[in-house]
């Protein structure tokens, strides 16, 4: 449940750990979607308000570009199919392509809330299943 990390790393370090996959997957899941909406409704304007700031406005400079190049990802490369491809931006599980990230640029991009949060939450468990199948050693059997 580390900012940024989210459940990329939360589910291997419980399996290293030794805890049970099935309630690690859920508490995963469960914390990296309780901020969605707080992202949704409230960072664009909290990440604009200090844009300008002397102390924070580097930082939330970053953070809203980041939302801008997600968001220009996902138009560029979906066309009509947006919401799916808020749904594999979220659910490959690659640095900076999480739900939070996602649901910036949903907010961003003006998304519909109900369905940009129904594909983030669907590439939160797309990623924790491939993330539990990396921690659980399955790919090391294919190749």
């Amino acid at each position: 449940m580390v900012p940024l990390i989210e459940l990329r790393g939360a589910i291997p370090v419980s399996q290293a750990m030794g805890l049970p996959l099935i309630p690690s997957y859920i508490v995963a899941i469960i914390s990296n979607m309780v901020p969605v909406p707080f992202i949704f409704f409230f960072a664009r304007k909290v990440l604009e308000w200090g844009a300008d700031k002397p102390v924070i406005g580097g930082f939330f400079r970053w953070c809203l570009e980041k939302g801008h190049k997600g968001g220009e990802k996902l138009q560029n490369s979906a066309g009509r199919g947006l919401y799916a491809a808020l749904l594999l931006f979220v659910g490959i599980p690659l640095p900076g392509t999480g739900a939070w990230t996602g649901t910036l640029a949903a907010s961003i991009l003006d998304m519909d809330f109900k369905k940009s949060s129904a594909a983030v939450m669907g590439g939160v468990l797309l990623a924790g299943v491939i993330m539990s199948l990396v921690s659980l050693g399955v790919f090391s059997f294919i190749g």
